[in-house]
């Protein structure tokens, strides 16, 4: 029973009461905050509130909220190591069921565990990120291992599906269907076995995208260009408006006489991806009418628009930028129709899907490729788009 403040006065048998690890547990909501919101819309009186003490009492544990990230990023790290560790503890485990079991259990019951490596590297120092990096890989090599016992599979092939596989456990942070835990665990775990089921290299070409609309690139063109290349590498909140003008070669005052500010040029840059996916989407249209046909070459389009440009990624990697600005709700609405014509599809192909399924599988699959663009993880190899398209398919089951 929760008591009023004036009906129960402090004695030591409240004070016993108290989390026995306080730091633990500012960690523990910090992770769940930065997770469901982003970094950028958490405060730290946000995580002191959830932890049910008072802000200036965090600073007894963590300098500042960069450093809430880092151990809430750690931990999640942590558990990763964890769960793998008791998944592969048997000297014979060359079964990888235990381990597909645990990983889709902690995806599912601590989304933050498998969420916050994805966005968290443009927060954190250089060094910070080697260590996550480092121990996320060696996880990562864990799985591949553990994936390639016993089967056809090379080292890179078993690697390539392992972060896959993590991918498709952590995506149901990043959109809002819900499913109960059960019914999430036996869905995640359905795809994440038809991940390990692929073999990378048979992957197919990728079928290239149609050549743009002839025309000379403009003044506006090229800042919106030189804006995402720089977003891409240092995140929205580390440009400024002068890097953007200096990139392009003209002052900053110079880039206002072509957008009112730097939120309009990240929305500018969320609208030209929005164009391109939607040449994409007419592109496919005028080829066929079968819906798997139809998903398949949506995949192709998409995988051509993200790895051609950074502004598909720059776009979703900061929309929280964009939160309250007047266009922003149009420019979201743009890319949940886009992805419901992906969901729709889906359930023509497979009529046997609820819609709640069919959402968790297509933001299963995208989150394969987006994962793997955020990280920079192989991208410049020249089947790293054929690839992604072929396990993006792959989840799918087309």
């Amino acid at each position: 029973m929760r008591y009023g403040r004036l009906t129960m006065s402090p004695d030591k048998s409240s004070r016993r009461t108290r989390p026995a690890d306080r730091k633990r547990q500012l960690v523990e909501q910090a992770a769940v905050l930065f997770a469901d919101r982003g970094y950028t819309q958490v405060s730290l009186a946000d995580i002191a509130r959830a932890a049910g003490v008072t802000a200036p009492s965090v600073y007894r544990h963590f300098d500042d909220k960069q450093a809430l990230l880092d151990a809430a990023v750690l931990a999640g790290v942590d558990d990763l190591e964890t769960c793998t560790d008791r998944a592969l503890a048997r000297p014979d485990a060359t079964d990888p069921t235990e381990l597909i079991a645990a990983v889709c259990s902690l995806g599912v019951r601590r989304p933050q565990s498998t969420s916050l490596w994805r966005w968290a590297s443009q927060h954190l120092t250089d060094e910070q990120n080697r260590e996550v990096v480092l121990r996320t890989r060696a996880i990562l090599h864990r799985w591949g291992a553990a994936l390639a016992e016993g089967t056809d599979l090379s080292e890179r092939e078993a690697v390539t599906l392992a972060w896959a596989v993590l991918s498709v456990a952590g995506s149901l942070s990043v959109h809002n269907t819900r499913l109960s835990t059960t019914r999430a665990l036996t869905e995640i775990d359905r795809l994440v076995r038809r991940v390990i089921a692929l073999r990378p290299a048979s992957a197919p070409p990728l079928p290239p995208s149609p050549p743009p609309g002839a025309g000379v690139p403009t003044r506006r063109d090229e800042i919106l260009d030189a804006a995402a290349a720089l977003f891409a590498e240092r995140g929205y909140s580390g440009v400024g408006v002068d890097d953007i003008g200096g990139a392009v070669g003209i002052t900053g005052p110079s880039v206002y006489k072509h957008f009112s500010s730097k939120l309009a040029i990240l929305s500018g840059i969320g609208q030209r991806s929005a164009t391109r996916l939607e040449a994409g989407v007419m592109a496919a249209y005028a080829s066929t009418s079968d819906p798997a046909k139809l998903l398949a070459l949506l995949v192709d389009s998409y995988v051509n628009v993200i790895t051609s440009t950074p502004d598909l990624s720059v776009s979703f990697n900061n929309a929280y930028a964009l939160a309250g600005q007047p266009n922003a709700a149009d420019l979201v609405d743009v890319q949940r129709k886009y992805v419901a014509r992906w969901v729709d599809l889906l359930m023509q192909a497979d009529p046997e899907l609820s819609r709640e399924q069919a959402a968790v599988d297509v933001h299963a699959s995208l989150s394969v490729v987006n994962d793997a663009i955020r990280m920079r993880r192989g991208m410049h190899r020249p089947e790293f788009g054929a690839e992604m398209a072929y396990l993006m398919k792959g989840v799918l089951g087309i």
